[in-house]
Order: C-alpha cells, then sequence, then structure tokens
C-alpha cells in the first residue's frame, strides 16, 4: 500500500513525480519497451527511450500516453506501476492521496480512464484527485491564483497545449490544443522530408528542436546543425547540414495556432481580468517555453508582457505538491468531479 501522498505530472512526453516530503523525485520520458511477441514489458522511461527508433522488429518502443490522455490503458498501469516502485513510496500507515494532472478539455470518459489507471496501480485504498494542468502549473510558478485577480497561463507540454486564465483560485476561461513539443517535431520532420528527402527520426527531430530551434523572426538565431537521416532517392545514409531559420519556417504554422489560441482566451476574458492581465502578463510553462522566440513572439502578438517561469518543466510537479499540502481547499470540488463520474 501506498504510504505517502504523491502529485503526478503524467504528460505525453515526460512523468514526473512529487513525494510528500521529498520534493520532485522522478522525471523520465513517457515511453515503454514491449516485445511483441511476449507482450512483455522490457524498459521503461529513460531506457525505453534510448531504445525509440533503434528496435528489432519484435520490439516496439511507445508512448502509451498520447495527446496528454491515455491511449493504451494497460501500459499506461504497467508504466506508473513501474515509477512509483522506482519512487518507493511504500508504507504502512495512513490513506494516501493521489494527485493528478489533466488538459482543460479532457472527455469524462479520459478522466475516468486515467483515475482508473492510478487507483489500479495503488490499489483500490487510494484516493485519487484531478486537477486541470494550467491551474496546477500557475500554482507551481508562484502565482497568487486563489486571490480576486487575473492570471493567465500558457502551458505547452507535449502533447498538449493549455492555456488559461485563473481568478479565485478557478479557470475563467481556457483552451486547450493538440499542437505542443510533439507537434513540433513531427512539423521539423514533414520538412526536411520535404526539402531535402531525408528521413529523420523523432529523437533526431527533437535535437534540432532544441539545440537550434526558434519561432520568432525579429530575433533569429544563426545557428546550424548537421544531422544524419536516410535519402529517400538513393535509401543511403546522408548528413545534411540545417540552419535555425528553417526551423522557425517549419515551425511558423504549429506556433500560429498556439498564438490565435491564446488571442481567443483573451478576447473571451472578462474587462476586469483583463486589465490585471496587462499588469501582471502571462507566464509561460511547460518545456515549450523553453524554445527560443516563444515568449517574445506571444508578447509582440498579444501586445502585452510574457514571462516565462522559473523551471518551466517542474511547474506542473511542483504546483501538485504545493496542493497536496492545502487539499482541504479543493477536497470538496473533487469529490462532487469523482461522483458525476461514476
Amino acid at each position: 500500500m501506498l504510504g505517502k501522498d504523491i502529485g503526478i505530472d503524467l504528460g505525453t512526453a515526460n512523468v514526473l513525480i512529487h513525494v510528500k516530503g521529498r520534493g520532485v523525485v522522478l522525471n523520465e520520458p513517457s515511453v515503454v519497451a514491449i516485445d511483441q511477441q511476449t507482450n512483455q514489458v522490457l524498459a521503461v522511461g529513460n531506457d525505453a527511450y534510448r531504445m525509440v527508433g533503434r528496435t528489432p522488429g519484435n520490439i516496439t518502443a511507445i508512448r502509451p500516453l498520447k495527446d496528454g490522455v491515455i491511449a493504451d490503458f494497460d501500459i499506461t498501469e504497467k508504466m506508473l506501476k513501474h515509477f512509483l516502485a522506482k519512487v518507493d513510496v511504500k508504507g504502512l500507515f495512513g490513506r494516501p492521496r493521489i494527485l493528478i494532472c489533466t488538459p482543460t478539455n479532457i472527455t469524462s470518459v479520459e478522466q475516468k480512464a486515467i483515475r482508473e489507471a492510478a487507483e489500479r496501480t495503488g490499489g483500490r485504498r487510494v484516493d485519487v484527485y484531478m486537477e486541470e494542468e494550467p491551474k496546477v502549473a500557475a500554482i507551481g510558478a508562484g502565482l497568487e491564483i486563489f486571490e480576486p485577480s487575473g492570471n493567465m497561463v500558457v502551458d505547452i507540454g507535449g502533447g498538449t497545449c493549455d492555456i488559461a486564465v485563473i481568478s479565485m483560485g478557478d479557470i475563467v476561461t481556457s483552451t486547450s490544443l493538440k499542437v505542443a513539443g510533439d507537434h513540433f517535431d513531427t512539423a521539423i520532420m514533414r520538412y526536411v522530408r520535404q526539402h531535402y528527402n531525408l528521413l529523420i527520426g523523432e529523437r533526431t527531430a527533437e535535437d534540432i528542436k532544441m539545440r537550434i530551434g526558434t519561432v520568432y523572426k525579429k530575433a533569429l538565431r544563426k545557428d546550424e546543425l548537421a544531422i544524419r537521416g536516410r535519402d529517400m532517392v538513393s535509401g543511403l545514409p546522408q548528413t545534411i547540414t540545417i540552419r535555425s531559420e528553417e526551423v522557425q519556417h517549419a515551425l511558423d504554422e504549429s506556433v500560429q495556432s498556439i498564438v490565435a489560441a491564446a488571442k481567443s482566451v483573451l478576447e473571451r476574458t472578462p474587462p476586469e481580468l483583463a486589465a490585471d492581465i496587462i499588469d501582471k502578463g502571462v507566464i509561460l510553462t511547460g518545456g515549450g517555453a523553453l524554445l527560443h522566440g516563444m515568449d517574445q513572439l506571444l508578447a509582440d502578438e498579444l501586445h502585452i508582457p510574457v514571462m516565462v517561469a522559473d523551471e518551466p518543466m517542474y511547474c506542473v510537479v511542483k504546483g501538485t505538491g504545493v496542493m497536496l499540502d492545502n487539499l482541504d481547499k479543493v477536497q470538496n470540488k473533487n469529490v462532487l468531479k469523482r461522483l458525476q463520474l461514476k
């Protein structure tokens, strides 16, 4: 039986776990390697991520979460069990509580799937709570969301981008779109295929994004990166050099959809809260916040200050730690949610 309160950022790209009293104890990729013949789990997390694109035919490295929700229930359950065993949270006393963060627009069926996966992982004697990611990210970024004042958060994760205006501890207006880190990687792979006739894998695309990626034309990086892949014409390995300017072009359509979504949320925000946001600015969280020029682009398009949170990738999981310490404030609302889902 689990013996400590746990906060889980169940992300499409990474799983982060916070244990009460110990802080953030795990940050590993949401990847599981499966032997297709025996259906046996061979590796989870970092070990499985190293296998992506490099496995023989009978072994598949898969991501059991897609667009912020569970795509493969059984594999997600096995992955969670592995991670919880790894951080060693077993105890003998007390009724443990697990707080899991989800995108803002998931359906009740998707919520129920996440809840059941957590319950089966920790046993029926575990209380499972769920909160929207942008709210928890705002708390992790240090915002006072329980005050009667507007706060705007743009949380760009691996599978979803969640944008929300928060006041009095709840979301006033929000949207969630399935354009985020994974979508950026796919856009880079598509660009390289179309312009260079070169096939590259997910890991190479992610490396390009992180090392020379940029999204803001007015402050372009001048970096270059040599990448390797398979030539689509000859079928042979080939090396090319790609520039930051090209990455900006590849990502432009995806990034503009995030800008449009942020504008849509602001257009639906009550005027008093909009005035607060002009004073306070927008907080960027999630791994996508680290993409070069993202804050400058949003500030230029929205005409309000945009700031990147400290340790943006850890905002959600740090927020779960704060919420676990103050769970009574949200407990009644979550009881109602649980009753509605049953």
